[in-house]
Order: C-alpha cells, then sequence, then structure tokens
C-alpha cells in the first residue's frame, strides 16, 4: 500500500513571505513555491490552498527516497515539530525540485522567444522582398 505525505512550510524570505507545499506520493516528490505578500494567517494560508488547490503549479516529479513507516514516540515526534518550526530553510529535495521546475520553465520560455525572433525575422524578410518588387515594377 501506498502512502501519502504533503508538508506545507510558511516562512520569511525577503520582502515576502512564502509557502513551500511538499507532496510525497507514490514514490515520487513534488513541491511548490507559493508567494504571499504581508504574513499570512493559517486561516487565510488554508483558505488560499482550498481555493487555488487546482492552480498550483507543482515541480516535475522526482524519485522520492522510501522511508519505512515505523511508529515513533509522540514525545520525539513533538520534538521534531518544534525543530521543523524553528529551521529557516527549506530542505534541499524541495530546492533541487524547483530549481528542477525553474530550468524547464526557462527552456520553454527560450524556445518561445526564439520562434517569435524567427517569425518577426520572416516577416521583415517578406516585407523586404515586397518593397524591392515594388520598387521594379514600372513607372
Amino acid at each position: 500500500m501506498e502512502s501519502t505525505k504533503a508538508r506545507l512550510t510558511v516562512f520569511f524570505e525577503d520582502p515576502f513571505w512564502v509557502a513551500m507545499y511538499e507532496r510525497e506520493a507514490d514514490g515520487q516528490y513534488a513541491v511548490c513555491k507559493i508567494t504571499f505578500g504581508p504574513e499570512p494567517k493559517d486561516y487565510e494560508v488554508y483558505q488560499f490552498i482550498l481555493d487555488n488547490w487546482r492552480a498550483l503549479s507543482f515541480s516535475p516529479p522526482v524519485k522520492a527516497e522510501m522511508t519505512e513507516a515505523r511508529r515513533k514516540n509522540p514525545k520525539r515526534l513533538q520534538r521534531e515539530a518544534q525543530k521543523a518550526m524553528q529551521s529557516t530553510g527549506v530542505g534541499t529535495k524541495a530546492q533541487q525540485a524547483l530549481q528542477l521546475q525553474r530550468e524547464l520553465g526557462k527552456q520553454t520560455h527560450k524556445a518561445k522567444s526564439k520562434e517569435q525572433r524567427e517569425a518577426e525575422a520572416e516577416r521583415q524578410f517578406a516585407l523586404k522582398q515586397d518593397k524591392r518588387k515594388e520598387k521594379h515594377r514600372g513607372h
């Protein structure tokens, strides 16, 4: 049986408040970065996730390391939760997934820009050709 894990971390990344939504399902790990303006309240974050769930842009899935599902001591879980609340950054796995998403976006933008540039060059060439033909038509 496959398990699904999700984690939402909200932190301050100067000058904005940012949320990292990480999910791990079927051995695949994906992350989404959400930028807020001022510090969001808990209910605002929850409402944002509910309203914009389908519009969230997750990174391409990365193979997740499988961890054993062992039951942990409640005190240990509480200590780990406090440590996670005090940590200021996001795990390297999330950073790698976001970097992959940025690179894919950059590649698509680059291809789109190249296509537009070539189309504009072709249009300019056609205009020049028409102008040359017009000059040679006779008076």
